[in-house]
């Protein structure tokens, strides 16, 4: 009896539920963010974040890759990833201050758009003319929610589309790292990375931390990492056009936060365009792996 194909289909549904449950990690994550951006500056998040969530990540990567998961080859190669990675957490976290979660989260979702004209224009990479629609598509998403001309666009509502420019190149970055590293690798350098850069200029803006913050400094710490390994291990669990696409679940995640703690709500225009977005990057995975096979 072959049981290939029901070990490959039980392997997919696994990765599929980490990557689920990844995302709302990481929506557990961003939330926290935005409770704390009431009394600490974006940076100062960002750094005790990653200073927290170090050990953390040091003991996943000894548990799964041994200790040649510490170990770099490239080590400018992680500088220059975290310097990405500090910039676009440092954006985010700041959008969260102006807009609605869902607002900022929806926006962050161009980011696979930018990976395919970064590509095109800069890398020489071949792309075709259906993903060339789904970038306009998408960006036309872009404009519903932002609406730049109208009364109710902001200036800030740019910084997450500059957050998914930033991102888009810490993934293209990947490329730059030696071939020999592991996820793990990867994972614990960008963290290193990350506390290191912040630590330089967070005592710029320091505040004492209270007391009664400690726990949310944590959480944000622990979601971040579980977040992060869990969608890490849903990709070698499962393929990408799998489980790529569950990461739009972060959404409806991050409405239902912005809805239970501050009330927020988003308006219908701002709903179509994230729609929009959605499935112009579901398009766009679908695309790759058609593109792949």
């Amino acid at each position: 009896m072959n049981t290939a194909p029901s070990k490959a289909h039980g392997s997919h549904v696994q990765g599929m539920l980490l990557m689920c449950v990844g995302v709302a990690c990481l929506s557990a994550n961003d939330a926290i963010a935005k409770a704390l951006t009431d009394g600490y500056s974006p940076l100062q998040i960002l750094f005790l974040r990653n200073v927290i969530a170090l050990p953390f990540t040091i003991g996943i990567a000894l548990l799964m890759g041994g200790r040649a998961a510490l170990r770099s080859h490239r080590p400018a190669a992680h500088l220059l990833r975290g310097a990405l990675w500090v910039g676009a957490a440092l954006m985010f976290f700041t959008s969260f201050i102006y807009l609605p979660l869902a607002e900022a989260t929806a926006l962050i979702f161009v980011a696979p758009f930018f990976i395919t004209v970064i590509s095109a224009l800069f890398l020489g990479e071949d792309v075709g003319w259906r993903r060339w629609m789904a970038v306009l598509v998408g960006f036309l998403g872009v404009l519903l929610i932002i609406r730049p001309g109208g009364a109710a666009f902001q200036v800030i509502s740019l910084l997450p589309v500059a957050t998914a420019l930033v991102y888009a190149l810490l993934m293209l970055s990947a490329r730059w790292v030696d071939k020999r590293e592991s996820v793990w690798t990867l994972l614990v350098y960008l963290t290193g990375a990350g506390a290191l850069l912040s630590a330089l200029i967070v005592p710029f803006v320091w505040v004492p931390v209270r007391a009664g913050d400690l726990w949310l400094f944590a959480g944000i710490a622990i979601f971040g990492t579980a977040g992060m390994t869990m969608m890490t291990q849903a990709f070698r669990l499962a393929p990408a056009v799998v489980v790529a696409p569950l990461d739009y679940t972060g959404l409806l995640w991050a409405t239902l936060f912005g809805w239970l703690i501050w009330r927020e709500s988003l308006d219908l225009i701002t709903v179509f365009g994230a729609t929009i977005i959605i499935a112009s990057g579901v398009v766009t995975i679908l695309r790759e792996h058609r593109t792949a096979s």
